[in-house]
This record gives structure tokens, C-alpha cells and sequence, in this order.
């Protein structure tokens, strides 16, 4: 793991002026999609992280990325699929279900998942404090009214890898507000988020991720 933390973190890397390239970027998605895949299907216990942001996602000098800080992790015996804790993460990518004391499952890290790839997309935190634009200061409803405006090209500004790449930058937006659902029925599997990653499985239209909560 030492190689990785020479390197450091997702979120010294993204949030700095000298960002990662858009190919780079879908790299590292990959990467993260791949890992949390691993935590929760092939593991020979299924293991919920819990606490997915940037400061836990190490990269290397190839940007190859690996999960780090386990120390909220969650492991679940084999004839468990879901636990009832505390609440535990990070604001901005703590799913709602810890707030309403449901049984928490491998979905809060699909939505912490979810969160993290619109920062990956979009070079920004889910939080932004010094937002000029009001309606940009949580990135997670500003990247949803783009989409929905068909304004993709305001998510990345003048990243020409990723506007010349424009249906996969649709395509993972898509699947990132399938991940940030509400509702943790409707968000896929990890397995399910690789494959749409990969194109090897079509992604429907989303529905907008805050529906749930507006009409609570």
C-alpha cells in the first residue's frame, strides 16, 4: 500500500489545478468500481467500507487506484446481507438510509460510490462553500440539472478529453445518479455499475435521485 500513499490521495489529485486527463480519470473510476466490486461479491466475507471519499481512494503514479482505511468497514457472515450500526462516513457521501435507521447494506457504498464519480467527472468536490452560483454548490443536484438541460459541457468546462467523449460522459453521469438514489432498491450492484462502466449493459434514463426525499 506504501507505493500508493507516495503518490497520495483521489482528492489531492482532483482538486488541485493540475487535474488528471479525462482518460485518466475514467481510469480511475474503473479502478474504485473494481475494487468495491471485489469488497462486496468476492471476498470470502462481504465487506461494506462504509466511508468511500477521495482522501480513501490511493493512487499511484500510474493512477491506479486502490481503497484505503477500512477502520469504518463493516464485515457482513455469509448468511448476512444487511447490519444495523451507528451511523458512520462522511458528510456528502453517507447515504440516507443511515439517517432513517434502516438496515444499512452494500448500497451505501453504491451511493458513496455514486458522488465520487461525479467529483471524478467533474474535477470538484460534492460540497463546494466558495460556489459564486448558488445552485452549484452541491454538485450532486447542479450535475442532475445539467443533465437534464442537456448542459453537459458546464460540468467540465474546457476539458476537451471529456467533451469529445461526450456519450461516455453522459453514460457515467447516468449511472452515477442511479447510484445516488434515494431509494437503495434502485441503486444497481456493484457488478451491475462495472458492467454500464464497461457499455456491456445498457443504462436507462435515471430518475432524478432526490424524488424520495422531497416527497418525505
Amino acid at each position: 500500500m506504501y507505493e500508493f500513499m507516495s503518490t497520495g490521495s483521489l482528492s489531492s489529485s482532483i482538486f488541485q489545478d493540475a487535474k488528471p486527463g479525462w482518460k485518466k480519470r475514467i481510469q480511475i473510476a474503473f479502478g474504485v468500481a473494481r475494487g468495491l466490486l471485489y469488497l462486496h461479491e468476492e471476498c470470502s466475507n462481504q465487506i461494506i467500507h462504509c466511508d468511500i471519499k477521495p482522501q480513501n481512494i490511493l493512487l499511484d503514479e500510474y493512477c491506479n487506484a486502490r481503497i484505503s482505511d477500512f477502520g469504518l468497514a463493516k464485515l457482513l457472515l455469509l448468511d448476512q446481507s444487511q447490519a444495523r450500526t451507528a451511523i458512520r462516513g462522511t458528510k456528502g457521501y453517507v447515504a440516507t438510509e443511515w439517517f432513517r435507521n434502516f438496515p444499512v447494506t452494500v448500497k451505501v457504498d453504491v451511493y458513496s460510490y455514486g458522488v465520487l464519480l461525479l467529483e471524478i467527472i467533474c474535477c470538484r468536490r460534492n460540497v463546494e462553500s466558495k460556489a459564486t452560483i448558488e445552485e452549484q454548490a452541491i454538485l450532486t443536484d447542479w450535475a442532475y440539472d445539467c443533465y437534464r438541460e442537456g448542459t453537459l459541457d458546464a460540468l467540465v468546462g474546457s476539458d476537451t478529453g471529456a467533451l469529445d467523449d461526450i456519450e461516455k460522459l453522459e453514460r457515467f453521469l447516468m449511472i452515477a445518479f442511479w447510484c445516488i438514489q434515494e431509494d437503495p432498491s434502485l441503486r444497481p450492484t456493484m457488478r451491475k455499475v462495472t458492467q454500464m462502466l464497461e457499455g456491456v449493459v445498457e443504462v436507462p434514463v435515471p430518475p432524478c435521485p432526490c424524488l424520495l426525499y422531497a416527497a418525505s
